[in-house]
């Protein structure tokens, strides 16, 4: 999105390289206050390109389900209305490039060393699929982003497209991936889609990150078990209950209920649930992104249990479909039956201790996880 330097996203901190990095940094910060005050702002910065840019970087990696909170929230503030919608839209033609954690054994160390982030926005802008005529806070267009930082050794320092002195230089980014196993061309990706699809239905909107899930697993029609918590669920795993087909529904998760926790508990149980043979998903109101991996998992569900959504009137044992490929959520009961039953939502609510009780007037106000689970720019 052009908002800070090129290529120094996965620069391991207490190196050398780092080091520079953060100095040249300071240095264009405070070129452009000093000398250049009709330099880029953030206003002229963040755009509808830029916004589209970010959703193709976010969908050719098979990145993080939390930017389908957070870059709703970014575009709203700048007066841009972007919607789940249109991230899957753009992700049934963004082709996947990574393969990093979660969605393979390799993690962003792996990704920097076979080319980096200036080898995939080459691919993906040689392609057409970036937008280049964008501000950046260097000035017009991304080619300096298709470049990696360097340590200069050059003991004149003479510098680089970031206008200041420093110990670092930006130089082409490699012809060829280093490793296709973690990063590869467009010519040749890992899948022709993206890691990011819509469901929809009688549940309301969720996501699915789909890029780390086996396309045998992308389908799960199954009784639901319902939990309030993830504790419950693991209580249910070691009691042995969950030896068969079922959908977990964990509601009183979202932004409104608690504050949206990741809840990277489910993981471990569902996963080797899975591993066993037993087809299984999730379907909650709250969020997994930094725990997305193998198991089908319908996430931000919205609206959630405590604004009256659906998830709070499932039953154990209803029948819920999960469809991935088709984009479905499905509870299957009649819309009469629906309307009679009403909404379970547990005593603890879990907003007390640790500080929660400071976050109360947010909770109060926030908005649902498709509009960005925002506080701010409420309308």
């Amino acid at each position: 999105m052009g908002l800070h330097l090129p290529g120094s996203s996965f620069i391991n901190p207490y190196t050398e390289l780092r080091d520079g990095l953060t100095g040249n940094a300071v240095e264009t910060m405070l070129k452009q206050l000093t000398e250049n005050k009709d330099g880029p702002c953030l206003a002229d910065v963040i755009s509808e390109k830029t916004i589209i840019n970010g959703l193709v970087g976010l969908l050719s990696t098979g990145g993080s389900t939390n930017h389908a909170i957070h870059i709703v929230a970014i575009a709203k503030a700048a007066g841009i209305q972007i919607t789940w919608k249109d991230m899957s839209d753009l992700s049934a033609v963004v082709p996947l490039l990574t393969r990093i954690y979660p969605n393979g054994s390799a993690d962003v160390n792996h990704f920097q060393a076979a080319g980096g982030m200036g080898f995939l926005m080459r691919e993906l802008a040689g392609a057409g699929y970036l937008h280049t005529d964008v501000m950046t806070i260097l000035g017009e267009g991304l080619a300096p982003y298709m470049c990696e930082p360097l340590l200069d050794k050059d003991d004149n320092l003479i510098m680089s497209d970031a206008n200041g002195p420093s110990k670092v230089k930006w130089v082409a980014c490699p012809e060829n991936s280093h490793d296709e196993e973690v990063l590869r061309p467009v010519s040749n990706p890992f899948s022709k889609q993206g890691g990011l699809q819509l469901l929809t239905g009688n549940l309301g909107k969720a996501v699915i990150k789909v890029s780390a899930v086996a396309e045998s697993h992308q389908v799960v029609s199954a009784p639901a078990k319902v939990f309030s918590s993830q504790g419950e669920l693991q209580d249910a795993y070691s009691r042995g209950e969950l030896n068969q087909d079922f959908i977990a529904v964990l509601k009183e998760q979202g932004p409104k209920a608690k504050g949206m926790p990741e809840l990277h508990k489910l993981t471990p149980v569902m996963a080797t649930l899975q591993d066993q043979g037993y087809k299984v998903a999730i379907v909650t109101d709250g969020r997994m992104s930094g725990a997305s991996g193998k198991v089908p998992a319908a996430i931000h569900l919205a609206p959630e249990a405590v604004e009256g959504g659906i998830i709070a009137k499932i039953h154990e044992g209803d029948i819920v479909t999960l469809d991935a490929p088709n984009g479905i959520l499905k509870l299957h009961v009649s819309d009469e039956e629906l309307a009679q039953r009403e909404l379970q939502i547990s005593q603890a609510s879990q907003t007390f201790g640790t500080g929660r009780e400071l976050f109360t007037g947010f909770r109060n106000i926030v908005s649902s996880a498709d509009l960005g689970a925002s506080a701010f720019g409420l309308e």
